[in-house]
């Protein structure tokens, strides 16, 4: 056995006799584990550095193009009820707030704020994946998130692309960060009447 094997068995052994510490010491026992554990596996994934968060310190942002029916909320309540929290929410740092934004996960966030059965069982805490994004970046992120689950909508996505073009991303980028070709981005243009926001030379040149 490793030098290494024998400290995570004693490791072990001493968490165990924490177990009945208050939550707010064994969170943060937890968060600093998967720190190291992260750095150890040393894999590009910000999903293997879950952190748990205290709830009311994450915000919903203020673009997210993705809306639930009133059904598929409730259903989202009952399989976090019953199954717990299968997938972490995606956060930015908020530099306003000290807290954090939220990238991708509203919905799961509103569940476990507002659901007293999960907020209780998650004793306050969000099981969160931090981004080190831009704004912009942010914002292209949720819309990725969002499309790769198909749950975006075609008329406010279309205007979170105009307000990249407000960041400066050229036609192409936009196209590049979203996975979108360019019949997408012109049909976006076509449905919404973006025609404005893609009317320069640029975008004829983009992607010829």
């Amino acid at each position: 056995m490793s030098r290494i094997d024998t400290l995570m068995d004693q490791l072990e052994e001493e968490l165990k006799a924490a177990s009945e510490d208050a939550v707010s010491e064994r969170v943060a026992r937890y968060n600093r584990l998967v720190q190291l554990a992260a750095r150890h596996a040393n894999l590009p994934h910000p999903t293997l550095g879950v952190q748990l968060v205290p709830v009311d310190s994450v915000q919903g942002n203020d673009y997210n193009p993705n809306k639930v029916a009133p059904p598929e909320m409730r259903l989202l309540r009952l399989s976090i009820a019953k199954d717990g929290m299968t997938m972490p929410v995606v956060v930015a740092d908020d530099a306003e707030t000290g807290g954090y934004v939220v990238v991708d996960g509203f919905h799961r966030t509103a569940v476990a704020k507002e659901t007293q059965k999960v907020r209780d069982t998650l004793d306050g805490y969000l099981p969160v994946v931090k981004l080190n994004k831009s704004i912009e970046d942010r914002i292209s992120s949720t819309v990725r998130h969002n499309i790769a689950r198909g749950s975006h909508q075609v008329e406010l996505t279309a205007r979170l692309v105009t307000a990249l073009k407000k960041h400066n991303w050229t036609n192409e980028r936009i196209g590049l960060e979203l996975g979108m070709d360019p019949d997408e981005v012109l049909r976006l243009k076509q449905i919404t009447g973006l025609a404005e926001a893609f009317a320069d030379k640029e975008f004829s040149r983009a992607w010829k």
